[in-house]
């Protein structure tokens, strides 16, 4: 596979072929492997790795569903960052506003999606991977209950963060993505009717823009529940940062001090090979605390309705000239620590051409609920487009 990014894919794809059968088309991103092919994490410290000796458990699902894999997707580097931002294989044309950040880690996967190079990509999760960039690119974006979905041949192979999900800009796609990819998942309880499911708001600390176009989207959907905090979130925040950067060192803390890894990736990963076991410790403590809040949340509701980003997502330029996005996924990146799942739908955003983001999180295993309130939720929206 060619180190330079494919013409006319605005920086979305890192390489075009066709795999598989007639069904729908599916990009796959940089950090799963596809048998034959280098897997390259958008990394020049990756730039001569052998090709992958086996497909990913996802990738060969997928064809053995019959799905058309068309193209490796482009990807924050190493997986371990929020922007997109990539200067060795390009940056992702962000579909919804080509001046602000695609998203990250998945960015290559959503705006791939967003502009119609493909049906479906399959990105990861650890952070908000999936979500972020479905946010930012006006996709649809899922994270599965971790272990839902096979991350065998996913790297970092070792991880109790991250998950294998799908982007598509519908909510049938998300459905038939998760059928092929996920054994047992039952498409009936999937497109079941949710018209009246108990879902609770939860509040937070976003722009008030954003706030007004949640609860829009909450009163369209004729949904019975109400407000609530949701207690340890910035804890959850901050122990999921811990545990990223743990895991991500321990996965590619070797690639340091070569200087083949972008300035910033370098720098982040080198400090992260500081995490104590201590701050190890705290983390999980964290984790099983905000597992078991969002568990009481959901003991008498079908989900939790929340923003997937706080604010819009700011443009290239302030992300170069140092505005910091960290904060982007302090409400996505908790649902990675207590591994519930978590959907992100586009909804209208009063006054823009962009859209806002909110998220679906429910019970642990219960993706098929989450899924079938999406596409009810989906199906309300319609008429507010």
């Amino acid at each position: 596979m060619s180190a330079n990014t494919v013409p006319g894919t605005h920086n979305a794809l890192v390489a075009r072929f066709n795999l598989g059968g007639s069904g729908p088309t599916v990009a796959i991103k940089d950090c799963i492997d596809i048998q034959g092919m280098q897997t390259r994490g958008g990394s020049a410290a990756l730039a001569d790795v052998a090709p992958a000796s086996a497909h990913a458990d996802v990738v060969r699902q997928l064809l053995n569903a019959g799905w058309q894999i068309t193209a490796k997707a482009n990807m924050h580097e190493l997986a371990y960052g929020m922007t997109g931002i990539n200067d060795w294989t390009g940056t992702p044309v962000n579909p919804q506003d080509a001046a602000r950040m695609p998203g990250g880690s998945s960015s290559g996967s959503a705006a791939a999606v967003g502009a119609g190079l493909v049906d479906v990509a399959i990105g990861s999760d650890t952070g908000g991977s999936i979500r972020l960039p479905a946010a930012c690119c006006g996709v649809i974006g899922f994270k599965p209950s971790f272990g839902r979905v096979s991350r065998a041949g996913a790297y970092p192979q070792r991880t109790t963060l991250d998950c294998v999900g799908p982007f598509a800009r519908n909510m049938d796609l998300i459905i038939e993505a998760m059928a092929a990819i996920a054994p047992g998942f039952d498409r009936k309880q999937a497109t079941a009717e949710q018209a009246s499911a108990r879902v609770k708001l939860v509040r937070t600390e976003s722009d008030a823009a954003i706030v007004a176009a949640i609860q829009s989207a909450f009163n369209a959907s004729g949904w019975q529940g109400e407000s609530i905090t949701l207690d340890g979130m910035q804890e959850a925040f901050q122990a999921g940062m811990v545990l990223i950067n743990s895991e991500t060192f321990a996965a590619f803390g070797h690639l340091t001090g070569q200087g083949k890894l972008g300035a910033d990736i370098e720098k982040r990963l080198s400090a992260a090979g500081a995490t104590t076991q201590d701050a190890i410790a705290e983390a999980e403590r964290v984790r099983a605390m905000i597992v078991a809040h969002i568990d009481a949340a959901l003991q008498d509701a079908d989900a939790l309705l929340l923003p997937t980003l706080p604010q819009l997502p700011p443009t290239l330029e302030d992300i170069r000239k140092g505005v910091s996005v960290l904060a982007l996924s302090s409400l996505v990146r908790p649902f990675n620590l207590s591994g519930h799942p978590a959907l992100s739908i586009p909804v209208p955003l009063a006054g823009s051409s962009l859209r806002a983001s909110l998220q679906l999180v429910g019970r642990k295993g219960d993706d098929e609920k989450i899924c079938a309130l999406g596409r009810h939720l989906e199906q309300r929206l319609q008429g507010m487009q």
